[in-house]
């Protein structure tokens, strides 16, 4: 037999709400996109929420062709833009992930791991709040960066990607 242990969520004490340094951030990148890199450097300790949504899977018919059982899967979200590109939905907050659907099922996951599903997924950016009311794409380099691990830092007036160790 199989033993699964599930775990607890690694956010007891999440309240749903943006994390102080990401709301600040996306205020900033709101009022001034030149503040990107602020938005980078608070999703590099931020926790997002991925939203999960049932997905009808198999569908078994009786002999008189009526379905009898149906199964249904969790799949996270992917959007796909008028370029044909795809990107995985993430929300800084239950209400902006309420404010695109309220039937979306949040699941609490460091950014790191947001941005290393959509890199698996094939999606050429993590798409965060897309309802709003401050919309982020974060795509190449940046995507990967923050896949791998690597928190944005600034000294003086640089930028640059350092690894952070487990």
């Amino acid at each position: 037999m199989n033993e699964r242990l599930l775990r607890g969520s690694p956010y007891p004490d999440d309240t749903g709400a943006a994390s102080p340094l990401l709301a600040t951030a996306l205020a900033a990148y709101a009022e001034d996109p030149a503040r990107y890199p602020d938005v980078l450097a608070a999703l590099g300790s931020a926790r997002l929420l991925v939203p999960v949504v049932a997905v009808l899977g198999e569908v078994e018919t009786g002999p008189d062709g009526l379905a009898r059982d149906k199964t249904s899967d969790m799949a996270t979200v992917l959007l796909t833009g008028a370029d044909g590109r795809q990107a995985l939905l993430a929300f800084s907050s239950t209400d902006t992930l309420a404010a695109w659907n309220p039937e979306g099922r949040p699941v609490a996951v460091p950014t790191r791991t947001a941005a290393l599903s959509a890199v698996q997924e094939g999606a050429a950016a993590l798409l965060i709040d897309v309802a709003g009311p401050v919309r982020v794409a974060v795509e190449g380099e940046d995507l990967t960066a923050l896949a791998a691990g690597y928190r944005l830092a600034r000294v003086g007036d640089r930028l640059g990607w350092v690894a952070v160790p487990d």
